[in-house]
Formats: C-alpha cells, sequence, structure tokens
C-alpha cells in the first residue's frame, strides 16, 4: 500500500465524518468550538459560510452528519449537531455588518431565479456580492417555497424564515412575489443573460385506488394540503385522520392533524419500519403526540357511502427477508378497514414543468424531468440552468443550498464567456494547534456525558394554537455539556516519519489501539494485522513512508481514532502532531478570488 497522499484535501475532509457526509461541507467541529468559546455570532457566519441557512437547517435539516458522527461509534449516539446549529442561530448578535455586500457597481449581466425556494435564494446569495443583477420570480405572495409552504410553523417559525430570506433579498435582489411565470419562452424574450430555476418539486404524487374521487372533499394531497394549512385556508380537520405513506411529509401531516382538531391519527405504511423514509426522531416526535403508525398495510380501496368518506380498505402484507433484510417476497395474509372522516395522501412528490414549453432545445427524459448535468446544473438549453427539487427529485434543504452553490458558479462562469467544467477544486490548510507541552487549542479530555434532549413544550401547551413552536432549543447548561461531546474529528494527527525514532510510545499510549509500526503490505493484509484489526473498510488508513530505522510503516486506523491528541503530548521527537484542517470549497465568489488568496474571517 503505498504512503497515504495527504496532501491531496479529500483525504483529511473524509476523516471530518461529520462534514464530509453534509453535503454543503459545513465545518461542524469548527463552528461548536466556537460556540463553546461563547463566540456566537462567529459560529452563525462560519455556518452560514457554506449552508447559507442556519437558523432554518438548525431545526429542520435532515442531519445526514449525524449518523455519520465519530462519536456514535463510540457510544450509542451522535453529537447534536443540528441542534447546536440552532444555538448559533439563536444566540448571534446582530451579524448584519459581517453579510455579503453588493457592490454599488453592477457588472452589467441580469440573471433570473424562477421560484424562492432554497435553492434560488442561495444563488441569489452568491450572485449578488459579484455585482449581477438577480431577479426572482415567486408564485406566492410569500418568499421560501416548500420551506414556507410545507413545512409547519411549530417546527419552523416564520420569523427565523423571515430573518435569513431577509439577508438575501437585503443584498439587493429583486424579488418579485406573486409573479407565477407561466411561459419560459416569454422570460427568454426578457433579456436575461442567464435564467435558474428552482421551482422544487410542487406536485404531490396521486393514489388512483377505487373511489378515489366518491368525496374529493375529504382526501387530500400532502403539499397541497400543508400549504392550504399554511396560508390559513383550512383551519380544521375530522376527528379520525389517515396518513398514507411515512416520509418526513406524513409526519408534518399528521402532526398537523392533531393541531386541528383531529383525535384519532394513523399513519399507514406498507412495509416495516426499517424500510421509511421519514427520519427517526420525526417519528419519534409524532409517536409522542399520540400518532399511531400501522405497519404492513397496503392501501386497496377508498371507501364512501351515498358520496360520504367512511373511510379505506387494506390488504394485510406479510413479507419474507434475505440476511442482508432485503424483502424476497411478499403476500396478502388479508384486509383490514380502517374509518376516516379525511385521508391525507403523502406518498411522494414530483416535478411538474407544464409552462415549460417542449419546443425550446432542453431535452427532457421519460418522467418528463429535464436532462441537467450534475456538475455544473446546465440543461441542454444554453444559458438555462435548473438545481435543487426540480432538477433531481426531492431532497432536504441543505442538498438545495449545495446545489445552489455550485449552480452560482456554473451560471458566473456561463455569463462571463468561461469554461463551465473549469472549476476550482477544494483546497485546504493546516495549522499546529500545540500551544505547550502538553496543551492543546481545543478541549482534547474526552467528556462521558450522554447526549442532551432538546426541551420541548408540553404535550397539552402545544396543541393551543398551530404555531407555538415545539422545540425550545438547548439551555446554556445543556449545550455546554453538548459541545464537549465532539471529538474534533477536524484535529488532525499529522505524522512526520522522518522524526520517528520507532520508540512505541505513541502505540503504548493510544486508547484506541488505532496505531501499529508494521512492515508494508497490500492494504487487504495490513488490515488483519494491526494493533486492533482494521474491520470498516468504508475508514481509510493511514500509512506513512518507510520509517528510517527500519523501513516498516506507521499505519493508523481512522477509524478507530478519536483525536485525542495523546500520540503527539507522548511522542519525544515532535513526529506526531495535532493540525487544525480548513476545508477551502469554492464558491462563486472564488472563481474572482480564489479562496488561498482571501482572509478566513470566522474559524478557530
Amino acid at each position: 500500500m503505498p504512503p497515504t497522499d495527504t496532501k491531496n484535501p479529500d483525504y483529511f475532509h473524509r476523516v471530518v465524518d461529520c462534514q464530509w457526509a453534509c453535503p454543503a461541507h459545513t465545518d461542524v467541529p469548527g463552528y461548536i468550538r466556537l460556540i463553546a468559546q461563547g463566540k456566537y455570532t462567529e459560529a452563525y457566519m462560519l455556518n452560514r459560510e457554506s449552508n447559507v441557512f442556519p437558523g432554518i437547517l438548525g431545526r429542520v435539516c435532515d442531519r445526514p452528519c449525524e449518523p455519520a458522527c465519530r462519536r456514535g461509534r463510540v457510544e450509542e449516539k451522535p453529537v447534536a449537531i443540528c441542534r447546536l446549529k440552532r444555538v448559533a442561530a439563536d444566540l448571534a448578535d446582530d451579524y448584519s455588518a459581517f453579510l455579503p455586500k453588493a457592490p454599488a457597481q453592477k457588472n452589467g449581466k441580469r440573471v433570473a431565479c424562477i421560484g424562492a425556494g432554497p435553492v434560488s435564494l442561495t444563488v441569489a446569495n452568491d450572485l449578488l456580492p459579484l455585482g449581477y443583477e438577480v431577479v426572482i420570480f415567486e408564485g406566492l405572495e410569500v418568499p421560501g417555497g416548500l420551506m414556507r409552504s410545507n413545512i409547519p410553523s411549530f417546527r419552523l417559525p416564520a420569523d427565523v424564515l423571515d430573518r435569513e430570506i431577509g439577508d438575501i433579498v437585503g443584498m439587493g435582489a429583486d424579488l418579485r412575489l406573486g409573479q407565477r411565470i407561466e411561459s419560459l419562452r416569454k422570460l427568454l424574450g426578457e433579456g436575461f443573460d442567464a435564467i435558474f430555476v428552482g421551482t422544487g418539486a410542487p406536485h404531490g404524487k396521486e393514489l388512483k385506488l377505487a373511489g378515489r374521487y366518491d368525496d374529493p372533499a375529504h382526501v387530500h394531497i400532502g403539499i397541497a394540503w400543508l400549504e392550504s394549512v399554511a396560508f390559513e385556508h383550512i383551519k380544521a380537520i375530522g376527528e379520525k385522520v389517515l396518513i398514507i405513506g411515512v416520509g418526513n411529509t406524513a409526519m408534518d401531516c399528521c402532526r398537523t392533524s392533531m393541531r386541528l382538531g383531529a383525535k384519532d391519527v394513523k399513519v399507514i405504511a406498507r412495509k416495516p419500519r426499517q424500510f421509511f423514509k421519514a427520519s427517526p426522531w420525526e417519528l419519534e416526535d409524532a409517536e409522542e403526540e399520540h400518532v399511531d403508525i400501522v405497519v404492513n398495510r397496503s392501501p386497496k380501496a377508498f371507501v364512501s357511502e351515498n358520496g360520504k368518506l367512511k373511510g379505506m380498505l387494506f390488504d394485510i402484507m406479510e413479507y419474507e427477508f434475505d440476511a442482508r433484510g432485503r424483502i424476497t417476497a411478499e403476500k396478502i395474509t388479508g384486509e383490514e378497514f380502517m374509518p376516516a372522516d379525511d385521508i391525507v395522501l403523502a406518498i411522494g412528490q414530483e416535478n411538474a414543468f407544464p409552462w415549460i414549453e417542449r419546443d425550446l432545445d432542453i431535452e427532457f427524459d421519460k418522467w418528463s424531468v429535464p436532462v441537467v448535468d450534475k456538475v455544473t446544473f446546465h440543461s441542454t438549453r444554453p444559458g438555462v440552468f435548473f438545481g435543487g427539487d426540480a432538477a433531481f427529485g426531492p431532497k432536504n434543504i441543505i442538498w438545495a443550498v449545495e446545489q445552489g452553490h455550485q449552480a452560482a458558479i456554473s451560471i458566473h462562469k456561463y455569463c462571463q464567456g468561461e469554461d463551465l467544467t473549469d472549476r476550482l477544486p477544494d483546497g485546504m490548510t493546516l495549522q499546529s494547534s500545540k500551544m505547550g507541552m502538553h496543551e492543546w487549542a481545543y478541549s482534547n479530555n474526552y467528556n462521558s456525558v450522554e447526549r442532551r434532549l432538546v426541551p420541548q413544550v408540553g404535550l397539552k401547551e402545544r396543541f393551543r394554537k398551530l404555531n407555538i413552536e415545539v422545540e425550545l432549543g438547548y439551555t446554556p447548561e445543556q449545550f455546554t455539556a453538548e459541545v464537549e461531546r465532539c471529538l474534533n474529528c477536524d484535529i488532525q494527527t499529522v505524522f512526520i516519519e522522518k522524526l520517528c525514532i520507532e520508540c512505541d510510545a505513541c502505540i503504548d499510549i493510544c486508547p484506541t489501539d488505532c496505531l501499529t509500526m508494521t512492515a508494508p503490505g497490500t492494504e487487504a493484509d495490513l488490515r488483519t494485522r494491526l494493533t486492533a484489526p482494521a474491520k470498516n473498510n468504508d475508514e481509510p488508513l493511514y500509512v506513512s513512508g518507510p520509517l528510517p530505522q527500519t523501513q516498516r510503516v506507521m499505519v493508523k486506523d481512522e477509524d478507530l481514532c478519536v483525536h485525542c491528541g495523546l500520540c503527539a503530548e507522548r511522542c519525544p521527537t515532535a513526529a506526531w502532531d495535532m493540525q487544525e484542517f480548513n476545508l477551502l470549497r469554492p464558491h462563486a465568489i472564488d472563481q474572482v478570488t480564489p479562496p488561498a488568496r482571501r482572509d478566513r474571517k470566522f474559524g478557530t
């Protein structure tokens, strides 16, 4: 196995599991350390460099970072990364002076963004400081897209949305509310240098079964129903409600139903719980509010009498599984009728582009979805870009943000006549964290405290109004404890083989047996003869060059390392050092002023 190329930013980036898993590559350990230091404004702005909406995502992010968190390999539960993001947002002082600013002198280029959801807002956020005139067209009377219309206010308060959207629009975007684009052909004739389509996946999927339209007033499409509730067109629902589907939209529908007067709410899933699309915490919140989740029931027919909905008929399903837990066979074992006053269909969302004429050289696939380059977000028509759910189907907000960053790079390059594929690579910086003989610029003591639970409004109180935010956020005592659970994975163990005297001191002191000095070999061979066999092939091995005394190699299993720094403390020759890794992830502004030449305002 050749020596590890630590000059490639991907190596150390991958070691920072949370940042690697985050679509926007947020510097998670960096902002957690800033919170620990009481620097909440700095923590917020460090967040904002990558994810644009810290207050919003601190409440409703799907948290791909948390399952990846190294703490989850040490004990059961990861660091509460998402809720610590909210701490920074809630406690930050006035940060307006630190926000990007649009220059007074524009660059003469006009960009249209269709839809005022997270992906279009991110595009605007990145292009406005470069002097672009950005016009955002939104069909609704308020901006935010599905963040506004489909995420209930008891999870995401309107004032949080207003503030962070206002930070972007306040840079000078021309936000045109209530202006739904009905024809792309017409918009193309208005002289824009580029057009970005960020209209989301606005149509909920139908369930065309017998009896579907016998009482259509009491059978609802989930995302349309949530929008009607958000804008107060619907203020009540029947006492018995069935929610068909078990994704995050279904969780919002069932919890909203409880607040509109429902007494008996059931979420119906066709498959067992391990196949649910909803996030585990969404399921927990729903069940805490006494929502029943029923598995292995497949919808068969809507049941009505004299035009009045009575309920739904289901096939009872039974499944067989292989050794990996995959379904290998299914069968129907019976039927079950469930009564209902209302039924909400939350079985998925899909794109809809009736306003895009099909003779504009924009290619669509067999599902009527535009063909879009996954790197540049460029469609088959020059100057027309797509991103977010409109490009690749429904995903969480954080995916839309990262796609907005990448689309903004492409739009900038297109408008400047540059090659869209000629993009800056990721960069990095490494800086020693050593402050003294046994002192580091980070808290390296392992803290065994368990994950803190976020306080919530009591069940009785939360149902009094639709907009009472359920989660109260961490108290100072709680987040002070929670930040200490972070293992600081961005503080990298950097090894200089020429300084090593092969004394074994680092191996002796390592609490996780992640270090080994051994003869060179293939990766498969090395994994079997380490101090602790490396069984997780998804995590890399660090392999040094030949050591000066014996030509052996130092091997480190990144899966086991907890970044405690004891190897560097113990090493008598400073062959080991703990160095802070900063990922330099290029955005649109970096195409003008590369990150290596920009001062880092917010960091640790």
